[in-house]
């Protein structure tokens, strides 16, 4: 019998094909402005440390979300968690905004106990509001100037996105998402938040879950395409860039403070994790501020 052809896999960039490791404080560009370099279609992909919030404000398309197709129209909103799947393709002419936030700024700007990052990590579709546009405009204005208190700026504005967002999904305005087995997805997630630091095996959390370690890894390898083990050491790690960008603490003093006992194993988990070292990792940071 002939052989099945290959599905292409399915790739990972950080910013549309882009390779830098940490957009700038956060990223935010037109539809239209990397549209036009690929010919307005964008074949399914995902972003492995980023989270993508866009909408549209005229023209419309079609936005494929973990392998549903759904259409897409003025004033609608996709949120797009990291490692989610998802393509795009645009009416030519079609204008919006796409505002990238890398997941250690997540980190930073929300507030854990409203429970908001659970509800971002739902990739869906919803109806946007007047609010939400101009908050996009503000952030497109902001990001494109170099004025003083720009960082602190683009936080605030990206915070508030997103508290906007949240609150669509929690209202239940989304059109299309994942449900069902992304319960767990959800909880596991919430579980990485709370015990990451000490180091769970996989069985560990799988038992909180009252699942198998096997049907665990199944469900992330389905979700982000990788097995549990590699969710909780990608963990531990986005911690560790979030300290090595935006603090001074030495690199023993961050191994500690993640539950490692030697910081010597912590770098060759990083290292493992990032092709850097975290000093190295840290120098390059610095050196493109």
């Amino acid at each position: 019998m002939p052989r099945s052809p290959l599905k292409p896999a399915i790739q990972s960039y950080n910013l549309f094909g882009e390779v830098r490791d940490l957009p700038d404080v956060v990223h935010c560009e037109t539809i239209a402005a990397r549209s036009v370099l690929h010919d307005w279609e964008f074949a399914p992909h995902r972003h492995a440390r980023l989270h993508q919030v866009l909408l549209l404000a005229r023209g419309g398309g079609r936005a494929t979300l973990e392998g549903r197709t759904h259409g897409l129209r003025p004033m609608d909103v996709v949120n797009l968690p990291a490692g989610r799947v998802h393509g795009f393709t645009f009416k030519r002419g079609t204008q919006g905004w796409v505002v990238t936030l890398a997941t250690e700024i997540l980190d930073e700007v929300l507030t854990p106990q409203e429970g908001l990052g659970r509800v971002l990590s739902d990739a869906a579709i919803f109806r946007g509001t007047p609010q939400m546009r101009a908050l996009m405009k503000d952030i497109f204005v902001e990001y494109g100037a170099r004025h003083f208190a720009r960082a602190h700026v683009l936080k605030a504005l990206s915070a508030l996105l997103l508290g906007y967002v949240a609150r669509a999904l929690a209202e239940g305005m989304t059109l299309a998402g994942s449900a069902g087995e992304s319960a767990i997805i959800g909880k596991f997630e919430a579980l990485l938040d709370v015990h990451f630091v000490e180091h769970w095996p996989v069985a560990r959390y799988a038992a909180a879950l009252k699942i198998t370690p096997t049907h665990l890894s199944r469900l992330t390898r389905e979700a982000f395409g990788c097995p549990a083990t590699h969710m909780i050491r990608d963990r531990i790690v986005r911690e560790a860039r979030r300290n090595l960008v935006y603090t001074n603490l030495p690199v023993s003093t961050i191994a500690y403070a993640l539950g490692f006992d030697d910081p010597a194993y912590f770098s060759r988990i990083f290292s493992n994790a990032t092709g850097l070292s975290p000093s190295e990792f840290r120098e390059k940071i610095y050196a493109g501020a």
